[in-house]
């Protein structure tokens, strides 16, 4: 790696951790490239359409020009502009995300550890549904951000609309740092609003140089509205500054600096800054923003979690010499190396070779070694502190959302949650040699990729593999190809359909066998009743008196979660329902928990069964942009699709509509979008939820599931 780590031991209020997180194609991998020039970390910029970007190195992200899996780096920065900063190098930690919703659990388990984001957006296409998707994950988990409005020379870029979109559709209170100098062919540079500083950048071709200048006088008057309505945006939440402000004062830029740093960290301002990356324009600013206005792991609070040992909520501040605790948030698996765990390490020290504690398996394992990531390439570190986000080797019982601790300061901090997956198919291996080799392999998969779940059709012996759209699967069928060697085939991809209860019923379940010797004996009633939607399942002990004993209640349940998988309507998971066990009897001798288990399964097929059941389907959000001309067209096919139109807005010449259509309906629409609007139109799906199925479709999916109604 040409740049050197040797000075990465800084003080951990030079960190910053930030992900760069947009829609697809807003530009997120260029402007990552962009900063690992810029900073000296590669010497020749990465270019997606060559394929010889450094954070997008795996084979298919090559060929797709997409991101697939989140790729971290380690890089360092010096402010370039006197903001009244220390020009001091801050090492910055970066996350750069895929922008696909298929991948979205990649983006969500980064933002659970990053202290700072940079969101992109596309200068003529604003906010688009993924740029609101990873908001609202930034949202969840309290991560301040910087915007960075890029593809300012693209025609029909528009830097106030789209800032309007941010305020609007985002929900956020932006805060204009600065200002284009020209806009499409014309744009070539920018007026940073506080410095009253002109930046211009002479070509496109490395941008690494850029000059002051003048402002131009065509937007004097520009800059200075927009200037004071920036300082009375950063005086409005610091008492004494507003004191100052509303005496008629100006406060200083020291001042104005530290009370917009402060008000970044508490998320109340979103400062934004334009740009156009693969001209090599903006970026320098943007890194200073980056080590100004984002938080260190000292300015966010202390991370927080339970003792395991006393159910209290305990905290851990970020302190290299406090105890060890840190979050897995993604597990890898290198060629190389093996498996892979990367760690946010959030107090203590971690040495190579030392053991640490998996709290929520209660396993011990020992770290090999510590790597220092940059994208696939390996770094080995002898140590890593709080604040540090590293690789461990050797850590093989670790899943995603697990927290390491030592062993005498246990703490369990939140996991992460990921969204059910909504397709699936069935994969076949092609040889008997392939078939032990592919359960292997999907494991693996499986261990990366929390949204990616296996299971067995006991009914047909297939294995279905489960994902967040076909894009998703056939990458990893892809990967199962290539890494792993596995020959397979695959079915058409199916729609992820689920059961549920539309009314409250009980059911009974016994399950005697006498077969000389011993018996089995097991008997419970249980009642379910219907939850909301998306509310999930719900097990309750509601047995008194003793009818059954305590310790056959969790074989009960384990009977009705197995039993739940296959459903009762056409072979779908059930949800959202609560299941109560109220009674039962039991035999001294014969009762065991595998009778009591399958009593269990019987009690709420049954009482399943007379719930009147029914089948949901998965709803996606579709938002097709297109030429106006087509507008009539895209929404007569949308509603042949059992479409919800929610509405459409109109854009220079392009009109987006925004609908909720069955995921059932969607198959093989881009080749119709094409050929109804000539190739001049675009679509984005994602899933939004769940919802019952039509009678008289329901009946066909039943059908052919082969299995008769309830």
């Amino acid at each position: 790696m040409p740049q050197s780590t040797a000075n990465r031991n800084l003080p951990m209020a030079q960190i910053r951790n930030i992900g760069i997180i947009a829609h697809i194609d807003a530009g997120k991998t260029t402007t990552t490239e962009r900063i690992l020039y810029y900073t000296g970390k590669t010497y020749k910029l990465g270019d997606i359409d060559e394929g010889t970007t450094q954070m997008d190195w795996m084979e298919q992200e090559k060929e797709r020009g997409i991101t697939i899996v989140s790729a971290a780096t380690t890089t360092f920065w010096t402010p370039t502009m006197d903001l009244c900063m220390p020009k001091i190098p801050h090492r910055v930690n970066i996350i750069d995300t895929p922008g696909h919703v298929d991948f979205t659990a990649e983006v969500e388990r980064s933002l659970r550890v990053l202290d700072g984001g940079v969101t992109v957006l596309d200068a003529e296409e604003g906010v688009q549904s993924q740029s609101e998707t990873v908001w609202r994950q930034a949202d969840k988990y309290n991560v301040p951000r910087i915007c960075f409005v890029n593809k300012m020379d693209k025609l029909g870029a528009d830097f106030l609309r789209t800032v309007t979109d941010i305020r609007d559709r985002l929900g956020a209170n932006p805060a204009i740092m600065a200002l284009p100098i020209g806009a499409e062919q014309d744009f070539k540079g920018i007026v940073l609003l506080l410095e009253r500083q002109a930046l211009v950048w002479a070509g496109d071709e490395t941008g690494a140089k850029y000059s002051a200048a003048e402002i131009p006088e065509n937007i004097k008057s520009q800059v200075e509205e927009y200037r004071h309505k920036l300082i009375e945006q950063i005086a409005e939440t610091d008492d004494v500054l507003l004191n100052q402000y509303l005496d008629g004062k100006e406060p200083s830029l020291p001042d104005l600096h530290r009370a917009l740093r402060a008000a970044v960290i508490a998320y109340k301002l979103v400062p934004i800054y334009c740009g156009s990356s693969l001209r090599n324009k903006g970026v320098q600013p943007l890194l200073d923003a980056v080590v100004n206005y984002l938080p260190s792991p000292l300015d966010v609070p202390p991370a927080t979690g339970v003792n395991p040992q006393t159910g209290q909520a305990d905290s851990r501040s970020p302190d290299p010499n406090g105890p060890f605790a840190a979050l897995a948030f993604k597990i890898q698996t290198d060629p190389h190396v093996g498996r892979l765990t990367y760690v946010r390490i959030y107090s203590g020290t971690l040495k190579s070779g030392s053991y640490v504690t998996n709290v929520v398996r209660r396993e011990k394992e020992r770290v090999g070694r510590v790597l220092l990531m940059h994208a696939n390439d390996r770094e080995p570190v002898d140590q890593a502190i709080a604040g540090e986000i590293v690789a461990l080797v050797g850590v093989a019982k670790t899943k995603t959302g697990d927290t390491l601790t030592d062993e005498s300061h246990p703490i369990i901090f939140e996991g992460i949650d990921f969204t059910d997956p909504v397709i699936s198919l069935a994969i076949e291996p092609k040889t008997k040699a392939d078939q032990e080799k592919m359960s292997i392999a999907l494991q693996r998969l499986a261990e990366e990729d929390p949204t990616f779940r296996i299971k067995s059709n006991p009914e047909t012996g297939q294995t279905i593999i489960s994902g967040m759209g076909e894009l998703h699967l056939e990458i990893l069928v892809d990967r199962l190809k290539r890494e792993f060697k596995v020959g397979a085939t695959t079915g058409k991809p199916q729609v992820a359909y689920k059961e549920t209860i539309s009314k409250s019923a009980e059911g009974e379940g016994k399950y005697i066998r006498q077969t000389g010797g011993r018996g089995q004996y097991g008997h419970c009633l249980v009642r379910v009743e219907p939850k909301g939607r998306g509310e999930g399942y719900e097990f309750v002990n509601a047995v008194k008196g003793g009818a059954i004993p305590r310790e056959f209640i969790p074989a009960i349940e384990k009977g009705v979660r197995e039993a739940i998988e296959n459903g009762v309507v056409a072979g779908f998971p059930m949800v959202d329902f609560k299941l109560s066990v109220y009674d039962g009897t039991y035999h001294d001798v014969d009762s065991s928990e595998m009778a009591f288990k399958i009593a269990g399964s019987m009690a709420f097929q049954d009482a399943a069964k007379k719930a009147s059941p029914g089948l949901l389907e998965p709803i996606m959000k579709v938002e097709v942009t297109a030429p106006d001309e087509f507008m009539g067209d895209v929404i007569g096919d949308l509603s042949s699709k059992r479409a919800q139109i929610l509405g459409s807005t109109t854009r220079g010449k392009m009109v987006l509509i925004s609908s909720l259509v069955p995921l059932a309906e969607m198959s093989g629409y881009v080749t119709t979008l094409r050929s109804m609007t000539k190739g001049r139109a675009s679509y984005y799906m994602e899933p939004s939820h769940y919802q019952e199925v039509p009678q008289n479709i329901a009946a066909k999916i039943i059908e052919s599931s082969g299995k008769s109604p309830a």
